[in-house]
């Protein structure tokens, strides 16, 4: 088994890569062939934490769980809030082949996912990025959008300026070629923006349904719980198309859409579809639509990014192979 830690992946494994990787299993999943069970998750309420279990199989090649902890509390005790880990078994003879450190790329994964909403949703001459959240999942959040977008300024949207000035620090040090704008008033930063992306923890709207300009595409993937609500519940009916990357996690793990339909603001028969449904194909979208993607997260996509990582690796003759 070979083992293949944050530092290996951050070193050799980038966006672009995630990007192709993720839209390859896109493909796949249109195909019809891979596994994706529904996730576990178990609540350690004392501690405002979760721990998610996550299989998944591409029905062929490869198989995957995916152990990830969300505990929110950790950083005031200089630990990472997510953490996870991936174990990547061969389905020819069942070997587990790698344990493959999975916090970095769980949130790549879904900056990639992102940014292929973006692709597909949202308009293509989109300049300004409003991000609201600067935790730890909404670094990815940018390096994806920027991938695919020609973003010229960013707004950032934290309660804690210092924060969000640490955030742009970190990107310009990155390379992201942008200027940067900090704002406590996620409106400001809405009205302005051709794309907004969410990233919290918020159990309420964290901004207006009326600071959203025609041809805005909104991103939320911050909110993976029934409480939990980022978007406003009011914006959801106005959009002219809603995807997610996993209909059935959303369904029953996205608080604003559970809440628009059970205030009858909206259906989930009015969901325009799964983010797979657009590999291969146009979407068609009027300039002045709003547009609007939900990310709650599934396995298969954490499968697409350790494939794509066991097989740079052993390319490259990095990682630790032990026995077990």
């Amino acid at each position: 088994m070979r083992l293949i830690n944050d530092s290996i992946i951050q070193h050799i494994y980038k966006m672009r890569h995630a990007i192709q990787d993720v839209e390859d299993m896109l493909a796949h999943i249109s195909e019809g062939s891979n596994v994706n069970p529904h996730r576990t998750v178990i609540p350690v309420d004392e501690k405002n934490g979760s721990v998610l279990y996550m299989p998944s199989s591409d029905g062929t090649n490869y198989g995957a769980v995916k152990v990830v902890s969300i505990f929110p509390e950790n950083p005031s005790k200089q630990l990472p809030t997510t953490q996870g880990t991936i174990l990547l078994t061969e389905l020819t003879t069942g070997r587990h082949v790698a344990l493959v450190a999975g916090s970095y790329l769980t949130r790549l994964r879904t900056g990639a996912l992102s940014a292929i909403s973006c692709k597909h949703l949202a308009r293509t001459d989109s300049k300004i990025l409003a991000v609201i959240g600067t935790g730890a999942m909404a670094f990815e959040q940018v390096l994806g959008i920027v991938e695919v977008l020609p973003i010229q300024k960013i707004y950032l949207v934290n309660r804690t300026t210092e924060k969000a000035e640490q955030f742009a620090e970190r990107l310009e040090a990155y390379g992201v070629n942008a200027q940067f704008e900090v704002v406590t008033d996620a409106d400001k930063a809405v009205s302005k923006a051709d794309v907004v992306c969410c990233a919290t923890r918020s159990t309420q709207d964290v901004f207006s349904a009326s600071a959203v300009k025609p041809g805005t595409h909104i991103i939320g993937v911050g909110s993976y719980l029934p409480e939990m609500r980022e978007i406003p519940v009011d914006i959801i009916p106005k959009a002219a198309a809603i995807y997610a990357d996993d209909v059935e996690g959303v369904q029953v793990e996205a608080g604003e859409f559970i809440a628009a339909a059970e205030q009858g603001e909206w259906r989930f028969d009015d969901l325009s579809g799964a983010l797979h449904e657009l590999v291969g194909q146009e979407y068609k979208r009027n300039a002045k639509a709003i547009t609007i993607f939900k990310s709650v997260g599934a396995a298969h996509f954490d499968l697409a990014v350790a494939k794509g990582v066991y097989r740079l690796a052993k390319h490259l003759g990095v990682g630790e192979d032990v026995e077990m």
